[in-house]
């Protein structure tokens, strides 16, 4: 049986004091503030039917899945899918890069964007992730812990709007939870919510470009 409903859970604030591109770098895990997030993120669903947990193999979305775990009495699975995309300017602080005549070759293309992995390749294996958890979850309510801007391509598709965009407008804060459901043969965003909105003032981090 397919789950009701796909729960895409942006992780909570990153340990970065630098204020670098982290990207799929190890060692950056969550904040004192950004577990606090996580755990409301949890907390907010109490009482639904989450069946399965699903998380990117990185440590912020691995320590973001952890309040869900505990609280449903999930075992986190893994997938590739889910990862923050490949960029460029990964391991830097990104205006500081911006600034630097031999990083504009990477940015002529901002509609693709040409300094890290495709847009239309983040829709794809989202996408394919997404119909997964639907498909593998024993009804129930499936929850997916991810990054911003795989969240920001799937409720764009869903959207039914292009893909290329203004990475400032993003509606995906830290520990927002993106909501879709199976209608009429397709998914649609069903709801969007920001548990740890008061939390959000604190954060010194907002996490990757």
């Amino acid at each position: 049986m397919p789950a009701d409903l796909v729960h895409l859970v942006r992780h909570g604030e990153v340990h970065n004091p630098d204020r670098i591109l982290y990207g799929r770098l190890e060692g950056f895990g969550l904040s004192e503030l950004g577990h606090r997030m996580a755990a409301i993120a949890a907390e907010s669903l109490q009482g639904r039917p989450v069946t399965s947990l699903v998380a990117s193999p990185l440590q912020r979305t691995q320590e973001s899945a952890a309040p869900w775990s505990a609280r449903f009495g999930l075992t986190v699975r893994l997938d590739e899918r889910l990862i923050e995309p490949r960029n460029r300017f990964q391991g830097t602080n990104v205006r500081r890069g911006l600034r630097d005549p031999r990083n504009w070759p990477y940015l002529v293309g901002p509609w693709r964007p040409t300094w890290g992995e495709p847009f239309t390749s983040i829709r794809r294996r989202m996408m394919a992730a997404v119909a997964q958890a639907y498909a593998d979850s024993d009804g129930g309510e499936a929850v997916l812990v991810t990054h911003q801007l795989p969240i920001w391509m799937v409720a764009r598709t869903v959207a039914r709007k292009p893909l290329a965009h203004d990475p400032r407008a993003r509606r995906c804060s830290l520990s927002s939870i993106t909501t879709l459901a199976w209608r009429d043969g397709a998914f649609v965003e069903v709801d969007y919510q920001e548990p740890a909105a008061e939390l959000l003032a604190q954060s010194i981090d907002l996490g990757a470009v």
